[in-house]
């Protein structure tokens, strides 16, 4: 089994294309083009669908790609062990996030993480909610920073309890108030984060039975505290968000007490390498000590 033609074959799977994939692993296209047909060739099967516009899977490939992850997540498994029964500190972290976490947290536990450890190596993806379990299913990822209520066949880890406030634009009446109850949202104009991007204030209005004029949706965070800060609606946002932006909204608490609970998920009887568990561990102290 050649582990650098499966390397190569997920690359390609993620790029759609030859020329790109050989630049960052510095094959040249051709290089590439033949490893992959060789590939193709032992297992009998052909893995891409090869056009003018780039590369795209067969559904053959399309069946194979989590597989091959699992297989390649497997492997590096094994080499990080005996690597770390070595006595030596090096592996590949795959971590999946969404905005608030990639801002509030990511930078400062890297940062520190790669003093500790500067051997092994950070990527990061950064998506939506259903993203990051996608990632985490599909082996694209090795861990994922979500929200509790919202995990399905993964571990999860709990590290940090986010309240849900409101946020108002600086002159609006409701701003006037120490808190704010929940059904004051009913019938206005109320920025939506799109399903799939986080469904924690989907959740939060369901439970209270709340039902707001739904006039914008939005998979960006900061698009929606902008249109708030310039009077186009109110929202809901977690505080780990809307809290550096107290200049230009006005943040209040949400009343009865809402919150996200996140944390580090993984897939559920998943062999984490001996790195992620470090990451884990430092990403742990870290939060409980913030």
């Amino acid at each position: 089994m050649d582990i650098k033609k499966y390397e190569l074959f997920v690359d390609v799977a993620e790029t759609g294309s030859f020329t790109k994939s050989a630049e960052r692993i510095g094959y040249t296209q051709s290089g590439v083009s033949h490893l992959l047909k060789s590939l193709e060739s032992e297992i009998g099967l052909s893995l891409f669908i090869r056009s003018k516009k780039g590369v795209t899977l067969t559904h053959s490939g399309e069946i194979l790609l989590p597989l091959i992850r699992g297989l390649l997540s497997s492997n590096e498994y094994v080499e990080e062990t005996i690597q770390d029964i070595k006595g030596y500190e090096i592996g590949k972290i795959k971590i999946g996030t969404f905005t608030s976490v990639a801002i509030s947290w990511l930078p400062q536990i890297i940062y520190l993480f790669e003093k500790k450890y500067p051997k092994i190596e950070i990527s990061i993806k950064e998506g939506g909610t259903d993203d990051v379990e996608q990632w985490i299913d599909d082996n694209t990822i090795d861990i994922g920073f979500l929200s509790e209520r919202h995990i399905n066949k993964m571990e999860f880890i709990p590290l940090y309890e986010d309240p849900l406030v409101a946020i108002l634009p600086i002159n609006h009446k409701l701003s006037k108030n120490k808190s704010v109850q929940i059904e004051e949202f009913n019938d206005k104009p109320f920025i939506i984060s799109t399903i799939g991007t986080d469904y924690d204030i989907h959740n939060a209005l369901t439970d209270a039975a709340v039902k707001p004029f739904m006039k914008y949706s939005c998979t960006d965070d900061h698009a929606i505290i902008s249109m708030v800060a310039n009077n186009l609606g109110i929202s809901i946002l977690p505080e780990l968000i809307a809290r550096d932006y107290k200049n230009i909204i006005a943040m209040r608490p949400l009343n009865p007490y809402y919150c996200r609970k996140l944390g580090i998920a993984y897939k559920l009887n998943d062999m984490l390498t001996p790195s992620v568990k470090k990451f884990i561990e430092f990403a742990k102290d870290y939060i409980t000590n913030q």
